[in-house]
């Protein structure tokens, strides 16, 4: 039965003009005439019978059509983008894995035990983009992710299943040069210091002062990371204290880089998740791989 698909250079020209919302910045991407994207669009509206851009005064803007249009055909050609990478690398034989995971995780915890799961799985490809907040599975190719956050919100992420992976304890930590003689500080004292903050979490601090029960004003106060390696930087260079899971500055505190500002980890607020879309039995890499994975999370 012949497929109901428009062609897929009409499908290429379409996004890219969603993108931009502009016919002359998606001809200079695809190397095209402003005039050939103009009739990949039109022929692709007179397919659809529907209308995906509107004539403005500044040049074009999506309908409404249109938005949901280049959303969902958006997520399509990065799935077929990367189906065609893996057939070019020959990379199909032992099947592969998307994950989404929280970027300093991923880079300082997994990716040096990685070698590991191909010792075990020699022919998989596991594929690796970041993500610091929770998303929609059904809104993208990811066959599941490494999350950091609170029971809660695990439990809120609808549509998912999650494996405990372990507890995250959080302890400030900073550049021996902020400490006195270069030794820890009492919890009084970090409240009177510059504070870096994780913009993903504005209540880190708040948290980790209330649990030593200090009375500290400036707690969600001074600049602000997103990324936990960002923080790890910033704390290095002097610029501040920072309350980091103690897995990811390990190899800053050895080089003597970081110290631990003051020995009162906190523990319980959140851990670390394999998230997966629930949708019946996972395949059997990922399976193999979440089993690997909760090895090597009660190593650690």
């Amino acid at each position: 039965m012949r497929r109901k698909i428009p062609p897929l250079q009409a499908l290429v020209c379409f996004d890219a003009a969603a993108r931009h919302e502009s016919y002359t910045r998606a001809a200079q991407e695809l190397s095209l005439t402003q005039s050939a994207v103009s009739r990949q669009i039109g022929a692709l509206e007179a397919f659809l019978g529907v209308a995906l851009f509107r004539r403005t005064r500044h040049g074009v803007a999506l309908t409404p059509s249109g938005t949901t249009y280049a959303r969902q055909t958006a997520l399509r050609l990065e799935s077929m983008e990367r189906d065609t990478l893996d057939a070019m690398a020959d990379q199909g034989s032992g099947g592969s894995l998307a994950l989404a995971a929280v970027p300093t995780f991923a880079t300082r915890w997994l990716l040096p035990r990685l070698p590991g799961f191909a010792q075990l799985q020699p022919d998989a490809v596991v594929h690796i983009e970041t993500r610091t907040r929770p998303f929609l599975f059904a809104d993208g190719e990811f066959d599941a992710a490494l999350y950091a956050g609170t029971p809660a919100q695990v439990a809120n992420w609808a549509g998912t299943r999650a494996l405990l992976l372990m507890p995250e304890d959080v302890v400030p930590v900073c550049s021996p040069r902020l400490l006195p003689r270069g030794k820890p500080v009492a919890p009084a004292a970090i409240a009177q210091m510059p504070l870096l903050q994780q913009s993903t979490r504005p209540d880190g601090w708040r948290q980790w002062f209330d649990a030593q029960q200090v009375d500290a004003p400036r707690a969600r106060t001074g600049p602000r990371y997103e990324l936990f390696s960002m923080l790890a930087t910033a704390a290095a260079h002097g610029l501040g204290v920072a309350l980091m899971p103690t897995m990811l500055v390990d190899d800053e505190i050895a080089r003597g880089e970081l110290m631990v500002a003051c020995a009162r980890p906190l523990s319980g607020q959140r851990n670390y998740y394999l998230v997966t879309p629930d949708r019946g039995e996972p395949r059997p890499l990922l399976a193999a791989f979440a089993e690997w994975l909760g090895a090597q999370a009660r190593l650690r």
